[in-house]
């Protein structure tokens, strides 16, 4: 049970996509060349301010141009696409904003809400939040999806201001580079080990006394909703599908079916069955369906496409 969310893309791409020039409302090749002028110009003028306060940045559909797309001819610029109800992101952020701040202002982190700015995330077409992206020089060259631990988020800063001729952040114990790789953690390893004993309640309990001792463990939650998922199948009846499928109103077999859907692969039936639960129920049924379904979106991963688009369709099921 792994971390979610990929590594760093070291292949820059050849520019931004049409899409996101349409976002700035010019072509990519001339908003890079007007974006280079005026960094030019603004660098020539002696524009600046205190690194503490200018390394993190809120951006909008309104300032992307500037605030991106120019200053990335300055220094790198790294996007936390981000939304308030995203509880990886809030794990993700803070990270983000400390490791700027100590940057110098080698880098800038823009903050971007995607649910108030959808133009730029659909631009940069965005599946799932958290969702990092550095811009230089008006290319995207590096990202990552998913709440990384800091120690790689870090590693994810050295390689880019490497990548673009810079000198890397030095770590917290004062030398520069990358950190070294993050040890195991003895607890997550046992853990794993009761589960791949068979023994369900074990590795729950001893998920559940990390996330007690360290409630942002990077691991710990993530894995405990898997393995409280495979506890709930195993308890449950073989045909839950089946049952659900003959019982469309009752709101327990539908909760237990869309279970087995999800540990069986079929991630579409098991949030369709859900989301008609929402829609459908009323009182508590309704509030327990919802619950069910955001806890699977997190069992499946935040970064998967078919997360996003059942997130949304709850949203509108909702309001």
């Amino acid at each position: 049970m792994q971390p979610r969310g990929g590594g760093p893309s070291g292949v820059p791409n050849p520019a931004l996509s049409g899409a996101l020039a349409r976002a700035v409302d010019l072509s990519a090749l001339k908003a890079r060349s007007d974006a280079a002028q005026r960094a030019s110009e603004k660098a020539a003028n002696g524009q600046g301010g205190d690194a503490a306060v200018t390394a993190v940045v809120d951006v909008t559909e309104a300032t992307f141009q500037a605030e991106v797309i120019d200053r990335s001819f300055e220094v790198p610029v790294v996007l936390d696409l981000w939304a308030e109800w995203c509880g990886p992101c809030k794990q993700l952020s803070p990270v983000l904003e400390k490791l700027a701040i100590e940057g110098g202002g080698s880098w800038i982190l823009a903050k971007i809400d995607v649910d108030h700015n959808p133009t730029i995330a659909q631009a940069l077409r965005v599946q799932g939040i958290p969702a990092v992206k550095a811009v230089f020089q008006g290319q995207l060259i590096a990202e990552f999806t998913g709440a990384l631990p800091e120690s790689q988020v870090r590693q994810f800063v050295s390689a880019l201001i490497e990548a673009v001729g810079g000198q890397a952040p030095a770590r917290p114990d004062g030398q520069p580079g990358e950190l070294p790789e993050e040890p195991d953690d003895p607890r997550v390893t046992a853990a794993e080990d009761a589960v791949a004993a068979g023994d369900l309640a074990d590795a729950a309990r001893r998920y559940r006394e990390i996330l007690a001792a360290e409630p942002a463990h990077p691991r710990a939650a993530d894995a405990l909703r898997e393995v409280e998922l495979l506890q709930r199948i195993e308890s449950g009846p073989q045909d839950a599908v089946a049952r659900a499928d003959a019982a469309p109103d009752d709101i327990d077999a539908q909760l237990a079916a869309a279970d087995q859907e999800i540990a069986g692969g079929l991630v579409d039936p098991a949030f369709r069955r859900l989301l008609a639960a929402v829609r459908t129920a009323a009182g508590t049924d309704r509030d327990r369906a919802r619950a069910r379904l955001v806890e699977l979106f997190a069992v499946v991963g935040t970064d998967d496409p078919r997360v996003a688009t059942a997130r949304r369709e709850l949203a509108s099921a909702l309001f």
